[in-house]
């Protein structure tokens, strides 16, 4: 599965949304789903999916799906 796809398929699974919900233009403030217990979920499965270990301040800054693109490109992911 190319990293993309994962990553889109990761947070529309951790953040309970449907596909028409989704826009790579979502941020935390748009998704009401997208509350601290499902902000925690989405970092866990993004770890244990691409086998890292994100850093507080990087999960703290991780607020828009553009954003965490160049937060997951720290750990050498490529989107």
């Amino acid at each position: 599965m190319k990293n993309k796809i994962k990553y889109k398929s990761i947070f529309v699974k951790s953040l309970s949304l449907k596909n028409k919900k989704f826009s790579e233009n979502a941020t935390y403030d748009d998704i009401p789903e997208w509350d601290s217990m499902s902000h925690m979920v989405l970092i866990s499965n993004l770890e244990n999916d691409f086998n890292i270990n994100i850093k507080p301040n990087d999960m703290i800054d991780f607020k828009s799906y553009k954003k965490g693109i160049k937060i997951l490109k720290k750990y050498k992911i490529k989107i």
